[in-house]
């Protein structure tokens, strides 16, 4: 039987990373394909390591593997690192018959373990794409991220503040000009009057948060949110005069790349569930408050809805520059 190996960090799994095990399945009865992973990775371990599964679940003879890296030293030249990486794959693996690699370490790694080397598109012609260029511009890269790990790199945007502030409105818009997924207020399909319980509120917040983690599986690059849980909470404080500790725990599970308060220098129109027209101003203190007192960066939106429209498009051209 023919044993190959690749290793890598994956982070991410890309298209490179796919051809690569692709390659190397087609010459091998076993491949192992080894991720490692350190506990200060900016892209968490076992997360990679269920992007790379998933890519790799159609290839039969393909065996992820994952182990913690307590064994390398970034600091050492390559040289002297490559011996230590020998040292894990003699312990950690059964003995390969050949490594394939796209990279400058993959002969002396072999030869280490007297094993054959094959490589795979080493000038990077095929795939001009790494995991660090990836990171640093997702967008830029789009294309390349293997699809399990897409969701990741999506942005999410929250339109935020007191009502009838055009963030629904706008979130819709902008979700059609980037052709992509936008999540508007699910408490709206649930109750048709602000004379709610506490179990509507905890069935919204549910809602809410769920709609958001699947709409971001659909979405390209940007997602718009126009509320979110700390929303929730406010109204819940407002109309209820408590907030069921889950709301907190939800709120967690979503955190935003920007949020974006708006003012409340644009025309109050009601709607049946707006009743707060009176008290705009106040209201609008609670809701940056609210962001003050998490430390929460936010850019404040004013004037008329054009101009707000410039401010977020001059924000979101940064993501794909």
């Amino acid at each position: 039987m023919k044993r190959g190996l690749v290793i890598g960090r994956f982070m991410p799994v890309h298209q490179g990373h796919m051809a690569l095990i692709q390659f190397a399945a087609l010459q091998c009865d076993e491949l192992i394909v080894s991720m490692t992973y350190t506990p200060l990775d900016p892209i968490p371990g076992p997360l990679r390591f269920e992007w790379l599964v998933d890519e790799c679940r159609t290839i039969h003879n393909v065996k992820p593997e994952i182990s913690e890296d307590d064994f390398d030293d970034e600091t050492l030249p390559m040289v002297e690192r490559i011996p230590k990486w020998a040292v894990f794959l003699r312990d950690r693996f059964p003995k390969a018959d050949v490594i394939f690699s796209s990279e400058d370490y993959g002969p002396l790694l072999a030869r280490i373990l007297g094993v054959s080397h094959v490589a795979f598109d080493p000038d990077r012609k095929k795939f001009p794409v790494s995991a660090s260029l990836i990171r640093e511009k997702p967008f830029r890269y789009w294309d390349f991220i293997a699809p399990s790990a897409k969701v990741f790199f999506v942005k999410k945007i929250c339109f935020y503040g007191p009502e009838s502030t055009g963030k629904s409105m706008m979130a819709r818009h902008l979700a059609e000009k980037f052709h992509t997924e936008f999540v508007g207020e699910v408490s709206r399909e649930m109750i048709t009057s602000n004379d709610f319980t506490l179990e509507d509120i905890i069935r919204i917040g549910h809602a809410q948060t769920q709609r958001v983690l699947s709409k971001t599986k659909e979405a390209n690059k940007l997602i718009f949110c126009d509320t979110d849980l700390i929303t929730t909470e406010i109204y819940s404080r407002h109309y209820l005069k408590q907030v069921p500790p889950v709301l907190f725990e939800l709120e967690k599970m979503i955190s935003y790349d920007q949020y974006f308060l708006f003012d409340i220098d644009v025309p109050w129109i009601a709607d049946g569930l707006r009743d707060l027209g009176e008290r705009r101003a106040e209201m609008f203190l609670v809701f940056k408050g609210e962001l003050e007192k998490r430390k929460i960066d936010y850019t404040l939106l004013q004037g008329d809805y054009a101009h707000r429209e410039e401010q977020i498009l001059k924000y979101l051209n940064s993501y794909f520059t």
